[in-house]
Order: C-alpha cells, then structure tokens, then sequence
C-alpha cells in the first residue's frame, strides 16, 4: 500500500499573502472581509467581500506577462510556487512525467471574461485581447504551474465548483496511492469579485446582504443569511511516503482518506437529510480507517441551508461521537473563495494536525439549535489534533471530504 504525504504548503488568501502569513492570522481569528475596492460597489445591495490584499504578481511573474493572465491564474502560480519551494523539490533529482498536476478553479478568468465582453459590445468583438481564450479558461491555472514546473505527469482541472479543490487534492491523493505518480502539485484558486461574480450571487439570493464585515459571514449562527465572496488560492504538494524520505523531505502529515459523492437531487440546494454529504465523509473515514475523527474543518458557508444540511450530515457520519468533533469554518475569517475554498481549507487543516492547533469559527455569537455542535466559537484551541477532516460541498450536488492524520513511521 502506498501512502500519501503533504511535504509542500501554499496559499494567498484574505488574511495573509503567504500559507505561513494566513496560518497566523487564522490562529488569531483575523477577519479578512471589508469594504469591496476592486470596483465602485456603492450602488450594489452587496457591497462587502473578503480580497486579497497588497499582493504583488510581479514578485512570481515578469511584469510584462502580468497583464496575459487572468488574477486566478496568478494567484494559483504564487500559491504553487510557495508549495514547490516549501516541498524543496529539485526537478534534476526527479522523473518528471512521475510529477503531475491536479490545480482548480469552479469559475476561471471571469475577470477576464467581464472585461473582454464590454470591449467587444463597445468597440467589436474582433477587438478583444487576443489573450482572451486563454486567459479565461479554468484549466489554464494548471497549465501555466506545467510549463513552469517542468512537470510532464498528468496535468488536469477539476471542475466541481465549492468542491472543486478538495476534489483534486483527493484526485491527486488517489494519483500517488495508485502508483500512477509520485509526486503531485494540487489545490485551487478563484477570482469572482467582479461586477459580474457578485451580481450572479446576488441575483440568486445566495450572498449575505449585510454590511458589518463581522456579522456577514457567520457560519452555524442563527442570523447567518448568506456567504461571503473571498477569492486568492491554496496548493499543496503530495508525495508517496518512501519518497518524501528518500529524499529527506519536510513531512506536514499523511493524507489517509478520500470521499466524493454527488446528492443527485437539485442545482443549488444540497439534499435536506444530508445523506449524500455523510456518506462521503463516511467513505473517507473507512478508507483512513477511523470511525470519528478529531476535528472538521467545515465547508460552513454561512448560508441557512448549508450550515443545517452540514450538522446533520456530521450527526449521521459520526453517530454519537459528534458532539465531542471539534468542527469550525475558514469562511468566517476568508470567506468563500469558490473553486479555492478547499484547497486553502486543506493547507490550513494540514496545519492544525501538524501543529496541534484548531483555528476558530469567528463572529459567532446566536445559537441556532440546528446547529448544534462544537464550532470553536472566537478563539483558537490548542489541542492534540491526530486526525482531521476538510469538506467542500458544491453546486450540482458534488461532496468531497478528505482525512489528514499525524505520520506513523
């Protein structure tokens, strides 16, 4: 059996512009979300978003290619480079069709897409960039990390919208332990603050209206009424166990577990008993061999439907034991990066097993008796955390979950 082990970490995020950055701010219950800035928002009914802030692509990429990539390509590039440099890779020490690359995004260039179509409606359409197509395409985030990695193993995106990152951590996972590869650089990124992304979620009722940066995205509270948009990227690299050690590689944690069901029941609502949701925690779980694990980190979205569906799902995955699950959500400090949620959740669960402590689910302050278990409420915890759980449920119904443990030699 081969195992699987995170040697490599990277994220921009909206609390911090690199994995180490966001780990502090995470443990200090940092709230990432204020006024919106990439736009003129003041008209709008949402006005608040969770951005990226001073980050600078010129330090990854020539300034002169900066304007031929599309934002949620250049924060996949810094969140990828990060993890490379972290895992300590030397490409002239590997086969480089044993790397491959499984890297997300549930949208793509939708900055891209918004702007090019406003110059083509005013000017012609034969007048748009003529960067557009690649720019804006969702698998050139895992296309650019090939080229400049020189990784010639498997190259794919994943596309599962809010599950799309953990669904190619828990792709590339399987690629290693199936002896496909040995090596993988994996995650998400996203970039939807636009008029046109929060537009979209406004107009289908999904976002929260409110304007208090700390009381909008409140995921498992009563007042919770929508998510908060965040947007940046998480990436992670994966090695098989024997040669991570080889090697002398930094070993964060095994990865023990994967999960991915659908709920085949509707395009936007996860299915109201959550049997669809427990049950890929559940095959997770059976593959890491546990029956419960330490800590969640929740896909916890802030919205009335996901929160409840989430903590009945944990109930039926769990049983009993669920009421003693630490569980708690990223989104209420970054909130909800897209395609780039797990990803970044991953990074941040990988740490909580590495170094013992739970990052807290912040603005929590009214009880909703739906949802009723222990969601870490403002302050960290520092705890032993052996094993640990990352979900991401997305639109169309697609459930990932995946199990981070402590290394056993």
């Amino acid at each position: 059996m081969r195992r699987v082990v995170v040697t490599g970490l990277g994220a921009v995020t909206p609390i911090g512009n690199t994995a180490a950055e966001s780990w502090e701010a995470a443990k200090k219950g940092t709230c990432g979300i204020g006024p919106i800035t990439h736009y003129d928002a003041s008209a709008s009914r949402v006005r608040i978003a969770a951005e990226v802030k001073d980050f600078h692509p010129e330090e990854y990429v020539d300034k002169t290619e900066v304007r031929k990539i599309d934002p949620f390509a250049l924060f996949a590039i810094a969140s990828a480079q990060q993890a490379f440099d972290d895992a300590g890779l030397d490409m002239d020490q590997e086969d480089s069709q044993r790397c491959g690359i499984i890297y997300s995004s549930g949208i793509g260039g939708l900055t891209t897409i918004q702007r090019e179509d406003q110059k083509g409606a005013n000017k012609g359409y034969d007048r748009i960039s003529p960067h557009f197509i690649p720019m804006a395409i969702s698998n050139m985030a895992a296309g650019h990390l090939g080229i400049r990695f020189g990784f010639h193993g498997v190259c794919t995106c994943v596309v599962t919208a809010c599950a799309s990152g953990t669904n190619a951590i828990g792709d590339a996972f399987r690629k290693i332990k199936d002896g496909y590869q040995d090596v993988m650089l994996c995650g998400g990124s996203e970039a939807s603050i636009n008029e046109l992304g929060i537009g979209g979620f406004t107009a289908m009722k999904a976002l929260s209206f409110s304007q208090d940066p700390r009381r909008a995205s409140i995921p498992f509270d009563a007042q919770r009424d929508g998510f908060v948009m965040g947007e940046g990227g998480g990436a992670l690299v994966l090695e098989e166990y024997e040669h991570a050690k080889k090697r002398g590689a930094k070993i964060y944690c095994e990865i023990a577990g994967y999960g991915s069901t659908c709920d085949a029941y509707h395009v936007t609502a996860p299915m109201p008993d959550g049997r669809m949701a427990a049950q890929c925690m559940l095959d997770a779980m059976k593959e890491a061999g546990l029956s419960k694990v330490d800590y969640v980190n929740a896909h916890g979205t802030s919205t009335p439907l996901n929160d409840k569906g989430e903590t009945l799902a944990m109930h039926l995955a769990f049983g009993e034991a669920a009421k003693e699950i630490m569980v708690s959500s990223s989104k209420s400090m970054i909130g909800h990066l897209l395609g780039a949620s797990g990803a970044v959740e991953a990074v941040f669960t990988v740490l909580s097993v590495k170094n013992d402590i739970v990052t807290p689910t912040i603005g929590y302050e009214k009880f909703d008796p739906e949802c009723d278990l222990d969601y870490v409420p403002n302050r960290m915890r520092e705890v032993p955390v052996e094993t640990a759980m990352s979900n991401s449920l997305g639109f169309g119904g697609h459930n990932a979950s995946i199990v981070f443990k402590k290394v056993k030699e």
